[in-house]
C-alpha cells in the first residue's frame, strides 16, 4: 500500500511538472520598442490592459533615445535581435521596406476585418506601398509657433496677434516684423531701430529648430509649402524639387535670419546646444516645433504659449506626420505581435494615450481627449489641432526610396548654407541632381 502511494505521488508530481513546463512554453514575451520617454506611462497602461485580456502574452516595453533607437533597430536587423514590434517613422520605413525587414500586415488586416478608416484621413495610407501595408497608425503631429509670453508682452505685442502673422519672400511679412521687434541688443534697441547692433544681441526674436536637412519638418517646410512648393509628386515618387527657385529662396531666407539679419542665434550654436535648450534658457522670444514637444516646452521656467504658423501666399501649411507600429520579419511570434499591433491601433489603447495628453493619437476622438486634457490644465493647444483640421492646412511627410542617401546629401548642403560657406542658389541645384540620379 505504501509503495502504491509512493508511485501515485511520483506520477502526480511528474504530471504537475509537465503542466508547468507546457504552461511556461505557452507563455510568450513580445519586445516592443519606442523612443519617447514621455509616452512610456500611457503605453504601459496599454500593455497592462492587453496582458489582462491575453494572459499568455507579456509585453516588454523598451525605451531608447532617438539616435540609439535607430542604431539599435538597424543593428538588430543584422544580428537577429531586433524587437518584435517597434514604433516606426516615415523617414525610416522606406529603407526597411527595401531591406525586406517589415511584415506585410495587409493579409492580417483583411483576415481579421481591421478597419483602417477610423484614423485621421491619409494616415493609414502612408504605410502602404504596392498594396502591402507595413504598419497601423498610432499618432499624428503638426507644427506651431512657441513663444515666451513675458517677452512678447514686454515688446508691446498682444500674444493673440501671433495667430494672425503673415509671411512672404519679398519682405518676410508681419512675421519678419515681429521677429525684428522681439530681437534686442545689449543697448536695448530692437532690430527695427536704426541703432540696432546685430553683433551684440541679448534676446533673439526667433530660434529656428536647426536647418532641417532634407525635410525641414519643424523648420522651413511650412514656408516652402505656403508658396505652393512640393517635395515631389507624392508618395514613392522618383524625383525631387530641391532646385525649384521658391525652395532655394526660402532656404536662403531661413539661413539669413542668423547670417544677415542677426535675428536668430548662429546655426552652429543651435546645432550644438539645441533650439529647445536655447529657448528655455531665455535666449529667444519665439521658436517653432512639433506637437510632440508640447510637454517639453510646458516644463519651461516661464509661461509659454502656442500660436498658429504664419500664413504664406497660399495659406498656413504644416507637415502632417504620422507614426505607426510595425512588426519585424524576424519575430518568432507573429500572431502575438499582430495581436499587440492591433491593440495599439485600437480605440482602447489610443484613449489611454489621449487621456495622457502627451501626443495626439491617430483616432480623432482620442486626439480630442488629448486636447481636452491640456485645456483642463489651462493650456491652449488649438494651434496644432486647428492646423490638422483645417482644409488644405497640411501636407504629408515625403516618402520615397533612398531616404538615407537623400538625407546625407541634403544635410551636407544645408550645413554649408547655414555656415555661410555656400549660397543656396549655388549648391542646391547640384544637390537635387545628385538626389534624382539615385532613382
Amino acid at each position: 500500500m505504501k509503495r502504491r502511494f509512493s508511485v501515485l505521488l511520483f506520477v502526480l508530481v511528474a504530471l504537475l511538472a509537465l503542466a508547468v513546463s507546457v504552461s511556461a512554453q505557452d507563455s510568450v514575451t513580445i519586445r516592443y520598442q519606442l523612443w519617447d520617454t514621455s509616452q512610456l506611462p500611457p503605453y504601459q497602461q496599454c500593455a497592462d490592459a492587453f496582458q489582462a485580456a491575453n494572459p499568455g502574452i507579456t509585453i516588454a516595453i523598451e525605451q531608447l533615445s532617438w539616435d540609439d533607437y535607430w542604431t539599435g533597430i538597424s543593428t538588430g536587423f543584422i544580428s537577429g535581435t531586433a524587437p518584435d514590434v517597434f514604433t516606426n517613422h516615415l523617414a525610416k520605413y522606406p529603407e526597411f521596406v527595401a531591406l525586406e525587414q517589415l511584415v506585410d500586415i495587409q493579409p492580417l488586416v483583411e483576415r481579421d476585418g481591421v478597419p483602417t478608416d477610423i484614423y485621421y484621413p491619409g494616415l493609414a495610407d502612408l504605410w502602404v506601398k504596392d498594396g502591402q501595408r507595413y504598419g497601423l497608425p498610432k499618432d499624428w503631429d503638426t507644427v506651431a509657433l512657441v513663444y515666451n509670453k513675458a517677452m512678447v508682452e514686454a515688446a508691446g505685442i498682444d500674444p493673440a496677434s501671433l495667430n494672425e502673422l503673415t509671411w512672404n519672400l519679398e519682405d518676410g511679412g508681419t512675421f519678419m516684423q515681429t521677429i525684428a521687434a522681439l530681437t534686442i541688443d545689449a543697448n536695448g534697441n530692437n532690430a527695427l531701430s536704426p541703432d540696432f547692433d546685430k553683433s551684440n544681441v541679448v534676446q533673439y526674436g526667433y530660434i529656428p529648430d536647426g536647418m532641417g536637412g532634407a525635410y525641414g519638418q519643424t523648420q522651413w517646410s511650412a514656408y516652402t509649402a505656403s508658396l505652393g512648393w512640393t517635395f515631389n509628386e507624392g508618395p514613392w515618387a522618383t524625383s525631387y524639387n530641391y532646385d525649384d527657385q521658391r525652395f532655394i529662396d526660402t532656404i536662403q531666407w531661413w539661413a539669413d535670419l542668423a547670417l544677415e539679419y542677426g535675428y536668430s542665434p548662429a546655426f552652429s550654436d543651435i546645432t550644438s546646444l539645441g533650439a529647445g535648450s536655447l529657448f528655455q534658457a531665455g535666449q529667444g522670444a519665439m521658436t517653432q516645433n512639433g506637437s510632440w514637444m508640447i510637454g517639453y516646452f510646458l516644463s519651461s521656467e516661464f509661461e509659454v504659449g502656442f500660436a498658429r504658423l504664419p500664413a504664406g501666399p497660399e495659406g498656413r501649411k504644416s507637415m502632417f506626420n504620422g507614426l505607426a507600429d510595425s512588426i519585424w520579419v524576424g519575430t518568432q511570434h507573429l500572431e502575438e505581435s499582430w495581436a499587440w499591433v492591433k491593440f495599439l491601433a485600437s480605440a482602447e489603447c489610443q484613449n489611454f494615450v489621449g487621456a495622457s495628453g502627451v501626443v495626439f493619437p491617430a483616432i480623432p476622438e482620442a486626439a480630442a481627449m488629448s486636447q481636452q486634457m491640456r485645456a483642463d490644465a489651462g493650456v491652449d493647444v488649438s494651434a496644432f489641432v486647428d492646423q490638422a483640421n483645417e482644409e488644405g492646412g497640411t501636407f504629408l511627410f515625403p516618402i520615397a526610396d533612398y531616404a538615407g542617401e537623400i538625407s546625407t546629401i541634403m544635410n551636407e548642403a544645408m550645413d554649408a548654407i547655414s555656415l555661410g560657406q555656400a549660397k543656396a542658389a549655388d549648391i542646391l541645384p547640384a544637390a537635387n541632381a545628385e538626389i534624382n540620379d539615385l532613382f
